[in-house]
Formats: structure tokens, C-alpha cells, sequence
């Protein structure tokens, strides 16, 4: 059975664990080594993640299946210029093996929950381009695209310069003869 809950000291390092693991897997990925680089956790993660659990402005969640910890989510808020209060959930795991049966939702709910609770207006995340079961995960929850990042990343020393179609597939394929 799937479950989640608030995650407590004694979780910090399954929670440490997992926040490497979800690094780890999405460095390689489109975006993902400037996400790592970005916003990503940085270590210290035992310190960072037990700080995170003790925090009153951050929640921290773990999912479980079985009483087993698979997941983590942590949701935090930031209070804006304008008096406004912005919900933020920076970190979603779940491990490969148990996806799809329920411990993302259930963590999902708790962190949105919270958020609300927090008198947050409304709850930001962020799915890595390409990420297409992410963002359709994250819009059943009702979170919808607001904004596009843009990067462009400029050569290591003594690396040729990149094309600017090189990650573009419909360039690659001539599929663009209609883009404007």
C-alpha cells in the first residue's frame, strides 16, 4: 500500500539518498546538467535536507510503499515584493521501480496542501524539456506552464562551437520548412 507522509530527522538520509539519486538521473537529460549546476540541491545534502525538515517556511515529505521510503518531495514558500506568498516545490522523487502507483500523488497532495495552507496564491515546479510524464503528472494537479526558460551554453576551451540547431530533431530531419 502506498502512503506518504511528513518526513522527520530520522528520514534524512533515505531523503539525502534519494536527492542524489534524482540528480544523478537527471543530469544526463536536456537541461538537466544546467538544472544540477542550478537548481539542483548542492552538497552538503545531509545538511541541507535535515535543515529543510526542520525549517517552519519548508516541508519536507517522504512516499513509501509498504512502509518502505521510495519518495520525497520537498515544498517550501517565498515571500514576494508585492506581500504575496509563492509556493514552491523544488524536489519530487519518486525511485523508477514504484512510479505510477500512487506515491507521487500522494506526496503531490501533502506539498500542495501545505502550500495552501501556507496562504500561498498559487504553487510553482519545474518538468526538464522533453519531461513529457512530468508535466502531464504535474497538470493533474493543475499546474500548467507559465513561462519558458531559454539557455544557450557556449564551448569549453577547445571544444568547436555548437550548432544552434544541434539539439533541434526537425532540424536535423528538415521537419521545419513550415516553422516560422
Amino acid at each position: 500500500m502506498e502512503s506518504a507522509r511528513v518526513a522527520n530527522a530520522t528520514d534524512t538520509d533515505r531523503v539525502v539518498e534519494l536527492a542524489r539519486a534524482v540528480i544523478e538521473e537527471l543530469r544526463p537529460t536536456k537541461g538537466g546538467d544546467v538544472w544540477a549546476r542550478t537548481a539542483g540541491r548542492a552538497e552538503p545534502l545531509d545538511e541541507a535536507m535535515h535543515a529543510a525538515i526542520v525549517r517552519r517556511d519548508h516541508l519536507v515529505v517522504v512516499g513509501a510503499v509498504d512502509g518502505a521510503v521510495v519518495g520525497y518531495g520537498v515544498a517550501r514558500y517565498n515571500d514576494l515584493r508585492d506581500g504575496g506568498r509563492l509556493g514552491v516545490i523544488g524536489d519530487l522523487y519518486v525511485e523508477p521501480d514504484f512510479r505510477g502507483v500512487g506515491v507521487g500523488e500522494a506526496m503531490m497532495g501533502l506539498l500542495v496542501d501545505w502550500c495552501e495552507d501556507q496562504g500561498c496564491f498559487g504553487v510553482d515546479s519545474v518538468a526538464l524539456p522533453g519531461n513529457r510524464p512530468t508535466k502531464n503528472f504535474f497538470e493533474t494537479f493543475g499546474l500548467v506552464a507559465r513561462a519558458i526558460v531559454v539557455h544557450r551554453a557556449f564551448p569549453a576551451d577547445g571544444e568547436p562551437p555548437a550548432s544552434a540547431h544541434d539539439d533541434d530533431p526537425a532540424q536535423e530531419t528538415g521537419d521545419d520548412a513550415d516553422a516560422p
